[in-house]
């Protein structure tokens, strides 16, 4: 993780050469609407080198972050049109990392995380089409390393970029190497690296679960076998018994339905237990990252049937159930922790979609309820809600993002939660994807065509940064 304190951020360009990156199409696509304010010489940033974040919690550490921004949101810095998928950016040393498909390709943007404007895009052809009829894009984010870009398509493509320059190091045709089926909505699980290695829950013919790759090369290091399909959900590293550990929720389409959580050591790939948590539905799949709870407990949560539950294990790695709970059902979005309480919305449908809080050791939940408000739109008062959100942890509090483009600054406690600001930014359903947070900016992913404005799915930069 980079961490840094500024008094600034330095231009990264000079201007002339960065009017020279853009050709027409760049041109076209970028609207920008404001400079940045100056970072304070006291705040802490990060980058934001994968799903979830710098410490794979969907927090951030950033301070100085603006405390209040009313009904109008924060300021909109720039905002450039994407293609079709669910990918959420990746920052690191001032590029971000854009990712998504359009006219039957598969496109990797670097931009200038600063101004929006392109230093370089890679591109290769895709064939996949939704059977469900939601998005023909990527699911799986980037994930950022030093100067190693790695992504991975809606198809198991997998490739390995220079963060600088964009040129194509390595790439892997994983769906054809290892026999991988489309699964319900095509590859969904991101990658997470460790070490020498990129984990991937490949989910392969031949029993191939997870493999790890060498990530300079690409090269097979290790497999793990298990029956156990590829998941939507993101692999995890953490220290079980002072032991470095990958877990990794499994579980794609399979007639019986199985799958449930592989505890990896992520050295070799050493299956340590195997866990099973699953519905018994067909068309179920498990999403959620596996939570730790330190005390060698961990917290799973799937939202077909068997709801959640909180796992302890022992020194030989066997896990014993703590508590279970049917109705904390989570979707696909990562619950949060803060002074030892978790927040999260759980339901399987917009509707019915509730928040809650709850002790993660006791299984208790403090309250669980959804969470309306009342928002005029097109001169009419239109009641809309949280529904399947996003939740932030900042240093002071949370930012929540709608399911249909509502942005919200809201405190969450034991005792219940307040609205302290909102901003309807977007119309738009699908907007499923968990806002990224790097030295003081805020990047929020639109994924479906604006309903009252007609604008195309684009990412949007707001002003985070307070004095």
């Amino acid at each position: 993780m980079y961490l840094s304190r500024h008094k600034y951020i330095p231009i990264l360009f000079p201007i002339t050469f960065l009017f020279s990156l853009l050709g027409k199409d760049q041109n076209e696509r970028l609207s920008v609407h404001k400079e940045a304010s100056t970072i304070s010489e006291f705040a802490l940033t990060t980058d934001w080198p994968r799903y979830n974040g710098p410490s794979d919690d969907a927090s951030s550490p950033e301070t100085k972050l603006l405390k209040d921004w009313g009904n109008k949101g924060p300021t909109l810095l720039w905002e450039s049109k994407k293609g079709e998928g669910y990918a959420s950016p990746a920052i690191s040393k001032g590029i971000l990392i854009l990712f998504y498909r359009e006219e039957g390709m598969e496109k990797i943007e670097g931009l200038n995380a600063e101004n929006g404007q392109r230093k370089w895009i890679y591109q290769y052809p895709v064939t996949y089409k939704d059977r469900y009829g939601y998005s023909n894009g990527p699911r799986a984010s980037p994930v950022i390393e030093g100067n190693y870009v790695f992504c991975q398509g809606v198809t198991s493509w997998l490739t390995c970029l220079d963060l600088n320059t964009g040129k194509l190091i390595w790439n892997r045709d994983l769906r054809k190497e290892f026999e991988i089926p489309d699964y319900f909505f095509g590859k969904g699980s991101n990658p997470i690296l460790y070490q020498k290695f990129l984990i991937v829950n490949v989910g392969g013919s031949k029993n191939r679960c997870v493999v790890g790759f060498n990530k300079k090369t690409g090269k097979t290091e290790w497999i793990t076998k298990d029956s156990w399909g590829a998941s939507y959900s993101s692999p995890v590293i953490t220290k079980l018994h002072d032991t470095n550990v990958c877990l990794v929720f499994t579980g794609g389409e399979s007639r019986p339905p199985e799958g449930g959580l592989l505890v990896i050591r992520p050295e070799n790939g050493e299956k340590l237990s195997r866990f099973s948590w699953r519905s018994s539905r067909y068309e179920s799949a498990n999403a959620v990252p596996p939570i730790p709870l330190g005390d060698n407990r961990v917290f799973l949560s799937e939202c077909y049937e068997k709801g959640s539950t909180v796992l302890q294990f022992k020194k030989d790695f066997s896990p014993s159930i703590i508590w279970t709970d049917k109705n904390i059902n989570i979707h696909w979005m990562t619950p949060v922790l803060k002074e030892g309480t978790m927040y999260g919305i759980a339901g399987r449908h917009q509707q019915g979609a509730e928040a809650f809080s709850l002790d993660p050791f006791s299984g208790k939940v403090h309250w669980k309820e959804p969470i309306y408000w009342d928002e005029t739109i097109n001169g009419r008062k239109t009641r809309i809600g949280l529904f399947r959100g996003a939740i932030l942890k900042l240093e002071d509090g949370f930012i929540c993002l709608s399911e249909l483009g509502s942005l919200l600054k809201i405190d969450f406690s034991r005792k219940g939660w307040e609205i302290q600001n909102k901003a309807q930014l977007f119309f738009a359903p699908g907007t499923w994807t968990l806002p990224a947070v790097s030295n003081g900016l805020l990047y929020v992913m639109q994924n479906e065509t604006d309903r009252l404005t007609g604008k195309q799915p684009r990412i949007l930069c707001f002003d985070l940064r307070a004095k």
